[in-house]
Order: C-alpha cells, then structure tokens, then sequence
C-alpha cells in the first residue's frame, strides 16, 4: 500500500493548428495549457482501487488500471479523487489529461517510472480507444507530456519525434470560446473521419494520408478529406515560419483558412460553432478557427492586444507539461 498521498496534474491542450492530421501520420502544433485535472491517490486496505466521485465502472480509470497492469506495473489499493478546471466537451482534451494523470500518479503509487513519452501516449491512447470507445490519435497525450511554458510542440505524427517552438505573439493573445455545443468524441462523426480517411489511403494505395498529394479521382467525400489533410500539413509548417517570423497577422491568415477547410472539405463544423468563430471575428480576432474533434467544442482565436474578448472566451497561453504535484 502507498505510505501517503501522491497528487499528479496533467495539462489538456490548444493545438493551434494541424487538425485532425494526427491519425493520418501528419504535422501538428500543439500546446498544452496552464489548465488541467489533477489526480490525488490516498492509500487504501486491501487491492481495491476506488474512484468515488467517478460513475461506478469508469472506464478512464479501469482502462488506464488495465492498461498499466498489461505494462507490468500494478498500482496498489487507493482511492482517487479527480478535481480540474477543463470544461469536459469542450475540445480542451479533458479525458487525455484525466488518463496522463491517472498514469503517472498510478506509476507513482506503484514505486515505478512512467513509460517514456511516446509509449505513455500509447498507453494513454489504448484506454481512450478500447475502454473508452473514442478511436484517438497521439496528439493529446503527447501535448500534455511534451508542454513547456511558452512554447509550442511541434509534433510529426509518423516520426513520433518533435522539436519545441516559441509561441510569441507580439502582444496578441491566444483565447478559446466554447460553443455550447458539446460532443463526445464516441459518438459524434470523428470516428467516421478516421474512417474514411482509411479508405481514401486505401484506395490510395497508400500507408497513410501522410504520402498523399491529390486526393482527385476519388469519390465525394473522400477526396475533400484528403485535401483538408494535404493542406492543414502545409499549413503547420506555415504556422511555424509565421512566428519564428513574428508575423501574427500570417498566423491568423492561417487560422482562417485552417477552420475553412475543416468546415468545407473535412465538415466538422456545426452552427454553434460558426456562430462562435463570427463573434470572435465581431471581436476583432485577426484569425479563429474551430479546434479538437470537431462537431461541438470550442473556438480558437487570434486577439490584438487590448480587445475586449467575446463573453465566456478564455486566455490560454502555454504552460509546463504533466508532472507529479508536491503535496501541501
């Protein structure tokens, strides 16, 4: 039995650009934020392993139990307490912020080291996936591990390999506003997404969408999914030259086009959703684009220094990755 309380955080994340390229091998550019959920573990008699405040049979903390257990690391009997500050649905990757912190106060409970990166991602993702129901790519888990304080990540999905970007905007500032239009990613059109991104490879004869370079001659709408993919990795790369540049009025240039391609070719969009994106533009945002599965969720924007946000939006800047809390 773990002798004291163990308290792990787990940031969720803004990717500010590269949307729904990370299950077709693609580039993102994600960063995790200063919110988050935050894990305590208290030692408990016996192996059982208890969540009260969760739905009985959660499967964020059954699956990420499994999960571990499969690893060759076996936690011992505790009881955990979630508490966090990301609004669940709302695209700020809540549920891979809960399976990060689960794992690495689970990890620490247990007298281990987490997995590396990478593998704890995959772990991570497997709960979300096979215990969950929510068929999710890397990007998530590996925003909330890989964070650092004003940086982004930029994230190439097939290398699994990454390199660190400054994020600094001149003054601007980066706010999310959400919808009102929540969705479960289990039950919205992801799922559908990724498949027929399959299928379009496929036809392809392609791995994956990654090597694509003309999605014409395909059959609707798989051809517009691969041009989404096609341009949305040019465009992180873009995004990228745009801030080493210093050029926040590229950025949103870029995040303008990147929300037009997912509401016309990729049609991830729904009417709260444009609705949220036009008060940002009403608010002066030089660019604002819908983020995360899509179908719901929030809205990224680009602000000028000084302007007066849309109600209910939230500043997001990047802060540190996942890591273990000192306890008071």
């Amino acid at each position: 039995m773990t002798p004291h309380r163990i308290r792990a955080f787990a940031p969720g994340r803004v990717n500010l650009i590269g949307e729904h390229t990370d299950y077709n091998e693609g580039l993102c550019l994600p960063f995790a934020i200063e919110r988050g959920v935050t894990v305590t573990i208290r030692p408990r008699a016996g192996g059982e392993i208890a969540a009260p405040g969760l739905p009985e049979g959660d499967p964020y903390v059954g699956g990420t139990v499994a999960e571990l257990r499969a690893a060759g690391i076996d936690p011992p009997g505790c009881e955990i307490d979630v508490t966090g500050d990301l609004p669940q649905g709302a695209g700020l990757s809540s549920s891979a912020a809960l399976c990060v912190a689960l794992s690495l106060a689970l990890c620490a409970a247990a007298g281990a080291e987490p997995p590396p990166p990478v593998e704890l991602a995959r772990l991570c993702s497997r709960v979300e996936s096979e215990h969950a129901g929510a068929d999710t790519g890397l990007l998530d888990q590996l925003a909330s591990l890989l964070g650092e304080e004003g940086r982004a990540v930029r994230l190439d999905m097939r290398a699994l390999a990454w390199e660190s970007v400054e994020l600094e905007l001149e003054g601007h500032l980066l706010a999310v506003l959400d919808s009102g239009a929540s969705r479960s990613l289990a039950e919205s059109g992801y799922n559908e997404r990724r498949e027929e991104c399959r299928r379009a490879a496929e036809l392809l004869g392609l791995e994956s969408l990654r090597d694509a370079r003309d999605g014409a001659g395909l059959p609707e709408p798989l051809g517009r999914r691969v041009r989404h993919v096609i341009l949305e990795n040019q465009r992180v790369d873009a995004a990228v030259a745009a801030l080493e540049a210093r050029d926040p009025a590229a950025l949103g240039e870029l995040l303008d086009a990147s929300h037009a391609s997912l509401r016309d070719d990729y049609e991830v969009s729904v009417p709260e959703v444009e609705r949220a994106v036009e008060a940002c533009r009403a608010a002066g945002a030089l660019g604002a684009r819908i983020m995360g599965g899509g179908f719901g969720g929030s809205v990224l924007g680009l602000f000028p220094a000084g302007a007066r946000l849309p109600e209910g939006a939230i500043p997001v800047s990047p802060g540190p990755r996942a890591r273990l809390l000192p306890l008071c």
